[in-house]
């Protein structure tokens, strides 16, 4: 006699066990990541409950939300159990986190490490697909006058024009720079473009006597501080 497949639907658990419950009475900060997503999609299929999808869909992106927020609507359709629906509601849930992010850096007004530049800078390049190189001009105070992107797609000589950054300078009246570019790749090694670009803007800049204060590469979790490496 064929047995009766088991039910794998959240409804079965015990409330210690459902998503939904577990957050509502012990808080939002106790669930794992996996039992979050579960609450996003709602359920999963006849032979895998949603956590268990969820589990699933992370473990494709090494357990990295940043990872997953960056797949498209089509590759979280790919996951048996993920239609349209699901895919635009989890989509939906990781750019409002973004975007969370992105307004606590705007709170930065003013850099006293290379910890407060990372933090500006990481929602707007973290985690992006290609390379952009950002300036942040400074006042005497080290309090942030403007962020402005100077180029978009990839960082050779020819993509840094040292007029246009000088000449932001001097209408903003910054008195020191910090620059940043993103590695896509996750690595933090500067390369030989990057030392020699961060040298051309700290001349250009000292002769107009303004300081470039620092250079960060910035990847989606960490980053490298040209200044407290030593190599500025």
């Amino acid at each position: 006699m064929q047995e009766k497949p088991t039910s794998f639907s959240i409804k079965h658990w015990s409330d210690d066990d459902k998503p939904r419950e577990k957050l509502v009475n012990k808080g939002k900060s106790v669930l794992s990541d996996a039992e979050l997503i579960a609450i996003l999609i709602g359920s999963g299929s006849r032979n895998e409950s949603a956590v268990e999808l969820s589990k699933r869909i992370l473990a494709s992106v090494n357990n990295n939300l940043n990872e997953l927020g960056k797949l498209s609507i089509k590759q979280l359709m790919q996951f048996k159990g993920i239609g349209e629906a699901k895919a635009v509601t989890i989509a939906a849930a990781l750019e409002v986190g973004r975007r969370r992010r992105g307004e606590d850096a705007v709170k930065i007004t003013k850099i006293s490490s290379s910890r407060d530049a990372f933090e500006l800078l990481h929602s707007a390049m973290g985690e992006l697909p290609h390379e952009e190189f950002w300036i942040v001009y400074l006042n005497n105070a080290n309090s942030v006058l403007q962020l402005s992107q100077l180029s978009k797609g990839g960082l050779t000589g020819t993509l840094v024009d040292i007029r246009i950054v000088m000449k932001q300078a001097l209408e903003l009246g910054a008195v020191a720079l910090i620059l940043a570019h993103n590695h896509p790749s996750g690595t933090l090694k500067p390369s030989a473009a990057d030392k020699q670009i961060t040298q051309k803007l700290k001349l250009g800049a000292e002769a107009l006597d303004i300081k470039v204060l620092d250079h960060l590469i910035i990847t989606q979790k960490d980053y490298f501080s040209f200044a407290d490496e030593g190599v500025l």
